[in-house]
This record gives structure tokens, sequence and C-alpha cells, in this order.
């Protein structure tokens, strides 16, 4: 059993000298493995504040990739967390987790529920699912890890009992498409968008009244702003980007969809994924702070937070074919390059990186705070009251 928490973690880089020694006047190693110091300020920020990353996933993607392609037996466990991997996850400074994964049936949806769920009896005392606000407060008083329920399709909800169903099987956030047409609406690389369906208005308006939040991360512009239209609570874009800085790509939402977030009181958490950030090189942290950037300019610090889309290792660690078939499954429209992950955020420690840049940036010690966590929790509190 891992018994190092992650507050215990953290507290112990601005005490002990001996376990984390000082470099220089206030940065610290927080990390045995690597030669990277971040400041005082940086540690505290994310040792003192509710830390929510809304995508990002707890398994290793290699053995669940691997798996997903079929090149490891059927009944290898991909999802599987071994104890040096929740030594990991507790050294990240994340306190929640919003692993949500795409699936392409209904029963592979109950199957993937029934996989989340079974973290939390496989981790007792370490990993907590995530059901209301009132865990937000359980996770970080007790040290633990949360993670939140969710998909990255609506492909399950065949009809609109399905929403309670899966709600009751603890899932609390789902897109309403992936990048493809469903029932619901249409995906961010189709080639054409005609909004949500006279089912998907039905499909917004149960998950509002369940407490399900509504995450349009992959839907189409035109389903985009039908689902700001038609929700009664916030709406979330949880993990993408702004595309007035990649003009042109699918992923990445308009200044209107981001401001129609806003009016809604949603938060869009901003993504680590290279083709995302930046249609050329370099692509670095830096590039990806000019979109914490534009939204904070274009809506508001109070709509902004933290949408890692990857594992703690980033992507460009899958192993080969894995790591090319992952590529090949998406269209043209994606642009990949040679590398996924941005340079200074593939990595267990990004969200000390981002917190520096965050400072470097001139944000002030609050502001970080609300990025850090601080908005999803005001949203998330919005959304659950079903």
């Amino acid at each position: 059993m891992v018994s190092q928490t992650r507050r215990r973690f953290l507290k112990g880089a601005t005490t002990a000298a001996i376990a984390f020694p000082m470099i220089n006047m206030g940065s610290y190693r927080v990390f045995a493995q690597s030669a990277a110091t971040y400041s005082a300020r940086a540690i505290d920020l994310v040792n003192s504040n509710l830390v929510i990353d809304m995508l990002s996933v707890l398994a290793p993607l290699g053995p669940m990739m691997l798996a997903a392609f079929g090149q490891e037996p059927k009944r290898a466990d991909g999802m599987v967390l071994d104890e040096d991997h929740v030594a990991k996850l507790l050294s990240m400074g994340i306190d929640v987790f919003h692993p949500a994964i795409g699936v392409g049936t209904r029963d592979e949806a109950f199957s993937i529920m029934a996989r989340y769920n079974a973290y939390a009896s496989e981790h007792p005392g370490l990993l907590v699912r995530v059901d209301s606000v009132a865990d937000l407060e359980r996770v970080r008083a007790k040290d633990r890890i949360g993670f939140i329920l969710g998909l990255q399709t609506a492909d399950h909800f065949q009809e609109l009992d399905d929403i309670d169903l899966f709600y009751n099987l603890g899932q609390r956030v789902c897109q309403l498409t992936y990048n493809s047409r469903n029932l619901i609406g249409t995906g961010a690389t189709d080639r054409s968008d005609g909004g949500l369906s006279s089912y998907g208005v039905q499909v917004v308006e149960r998950m509002n009244e369940v407490g399900m939040v509504v995450d349009v991360s992959h839907c189409g512009d035109q389903t985009t702003l039908d689902a700001f239209e038609f929700s009664k609570k916030p709406v979330l874009i949880t993990h993408s980007n702004c595309r007035a800085l990649v003009p042109g790509h699918p992923r990445c939402k308009t200044d209107e969809a981001i401001k129609a977030a806003a009016k809604s009181g949603g938060v869009m958490g901003i993504t680590g994924v290279r083709n995302f950030i930046r249609n050329q090189e370099p692509t670095t942290i830096e590039q990806m702070l000019d979109h914490y950037d534009h939204v904070a300019r274009l809506v508001g610090i109070e709509h902004l937070g933290v949408g890692s889309d990857m594992d703690p290792d980033g992507y460009d660690d899958i192993p080969e074919p894995a790591y090319s078939a992952l590529k090949s499954g998406y269209r043209d429209s994606y642009s990949f390059r040679d590398k996924i992950d941005t340079d200074g955020f593939d990595h267990p420690k990004r969200m000390y990186d981002l917190t520096e840049g965050l400072i470097r940036r001139g944000y002030s010690n609050e502001d970080i705070g609300l990025i850090l966590g601080g908005n999803f929790k005001r949203a998330l509190a919005d959304i659950w009251t079903a």
C-alpha cells in the first residue's frame, strides 16, 4: 500500500531541506528523479488549492492503447493501476482527475463504468469516486485522489432513461459527441454540422434534470453553440484550445463558443496537445500559456481551467505500433506532427510547470487558484444540483 499522501508530499517540499534540498533561494527540488526546481510560491499554490484536471487519464496510456488496438491479449487489463503508478499520481499535485475516454457501444460504456468503479475498491483510502461537490472537499480533507466518472461520447444514451441509468452508475460528465455525428449532434471533424437534433435537445434537458455535466469539447461548432442555447445549466468545455491562435483547427473553439461558455457560467479547460496549441514549431509551454491568456482576456479568469488531455507521462511515450495506430484513427484535420505532447508539459510534474508559467505571466495567487480548480468546482456545484 502506498503510504505517501499528496499533501504530505508537497508540504515536505517547503519544510524539509534534507528530503528536498534547496537549490537556490526560494527554489526546491520536488521530484528526486528530476533536477527541475520550483519556486516556493508555485509549490504553495499547488499545495493550498484544490487542483482539478478535467481531462486526464488515470491509467498509463501505453498499456491502454496496446489493449485497445489488439496488441495485447483480450483478457489483459490495460487500465490497471499498480502501486508504482498510484505513487506517481500522488506526486503530481492533482487532487481530482476526470479520466474520460471514448467508447463505441453501450456495452463498452457499461464496461468502462465498471472498471472505473473498481478503482476505489482496489485502492481504498487513496482513490475516491467523486459524485458531488462534498466529495471534492472530502478528497482534500483526507489527502486522497478523486476521480470523476465521464465518457467522451453520449452514444450510449440510446434512450433518455439511459441518462438516469448511467447517472446511477456514477457518471457525472458526458460529451454529447466525439468527433463524428451521432443521434444527438455533430462531432468536431464532420464535414458539416447541423447542430443538435431534436433528440439531442431532449438529452441536454434530461442531463440538466439529473445533474450531469454537458461537455462539448469534441462537438462541432453549431452543436457546441446549440448546447449553450438549450442548456439551463452551465456547459463545460473540459479540454480544448482557442481557434483564434490555431486558425482552422476543428478541435479548437471559436471566440463565439468561448463567449457562450462564459455566458452559461461554464469553464474551458486548456489542453497540452501540441497540434491544438500551435500549427508550427516550436510548440512549448509558453505557447500553451498564450491560450490561457486569450481566454482570460476574452471572458475573464473565472471561466478558465485545466484539461490537459493526457496521462501522467503524455502521449509520446506510447509504444509502437499503438502510437501510430492512435494517430491514424483521426482525420487529417487533426494535423498531427512528429510529436503530440507540448514541450515542457509532457511529464508528471506538469502542474508545477503550469503554475510557474502563470506566475511568469503575472497572474495573482487568487487567479491561479481559480484556474487550478476553483472555477471548475464552482461550475460543478451549479450543474450537479439536480
